[in-house]
């Protein structure tokens, strides 16, 4: 998901601080969400799919499959 956000930024030539102070989204949380350390919560997600003027979608499909590929990593070192 962050791959398609830091896209965002290029695409319109804003920093995370700038979406930050335009959003009310600290831009910790950006960070955290770089490190894999916390997801994105819908709310953040509406708030910046309104933003970029992007649908949904455009984030969700990707959280969707980072959380499928986590979890079959997580099956792998299961051994199941």
């Amino acid at each position: 998901m962050y791959e398609k956000f830091v896209a965002l930024l290029e695409k319109t030539n804003k920093s995370a601080y700038q979406v930050s102070k335009d959003t009310g989204i600290a831009e910790n949380i950006f960070s955290y969400w770089k490190s894999g350390r916390s997801t994105p919560k819908l709310d953040k997600l509406i708030t910046l799919a309104d933003y970029f003027d992007v649908p949904i979608t455009y984030f969700i499909d990707s959280i969707s499959k980072e959380v499928s590929d986590k979890r079959d990593s997580d099956v792998a070192a299961d051994g199941k």
